[in-house]
């Protein structure tokens, strides 16, 4: 498997190095990064399970997907590959809004991301990839919200910094 790299940046979403993926989540450096929210004509978002083998929160649910930018890739661009990779569909996506976090997990590795969400519509079914999805759900944007407070142990940790802070903002827009 080719080696995966992030690209470190400066508060300002500056590009400062690239850096090997597992060995930035390691030393807690800030890369870039993007979540996408996908979400339907009835204002449900899709949900996926991360596969049960990810290296960190596995089998937790999560937004759309995410992932990190390659150098060069646009945010769009990096979004549209990485939900084709994960769920076997592209569609248009817009930028919504961006912001960073730190998030350590219990396996030593800490997600300190400039995290560029986006937002999309999508009616069908995906096609998940079995090797980084488990499963997905359509879920009402209102019942996530309830149920991550009733049982935030189901959702991984940048999600719910994500969905708590732009909830609002994510209702909006569908």
């Amino acid at each position: 498997m080719a080696q995966e790299n992030v690209i470190l940046v400066n508060e300002n979403d500056e590009q400062i190095g690239v850096m090997e993926k597992i060995e930035a989540h390691e030393k807690a450096l800030l890369h870039r990064a993007f979540s996408v929210f996908i979400l339907n004509n009835k204002g449900e978002l899709m949900l996926q399970q991360r596969a049960l083998h990810k290296y960190h929160s596995p089998g937790l649910w999560t937004n759309t997907c995410c992932s990190h930018q390659r150098e060069g890739e646009s945010n769009i661009a990096a979004g549209k590959r990485r939900l084709q990779e994960e769920m076997g569909f592209v569609t248009e996506l817009a930028e919504a809004v961006s912001f960073i976090y730190k998030a350590p997990f219990d396996n030593g590795l800490t997600e300190h991301e400039y995290d560029h969400v986006m937002i999309g519509n999508y009616n069908d079914a995906p096609i998940i990839n079995p090797d980084e999805v488990a499963d997905w759900k359509w879920m009402d944007v209102k019942a996530v919200k309830d149920d991550i407070a009733s049982h935030p142990e189901k959702y991984t940790a940048w999600f719910k910094i994500i969905f708590d802070k732009f909830y609002e903002h994510i209702k909006v827009d569908i």
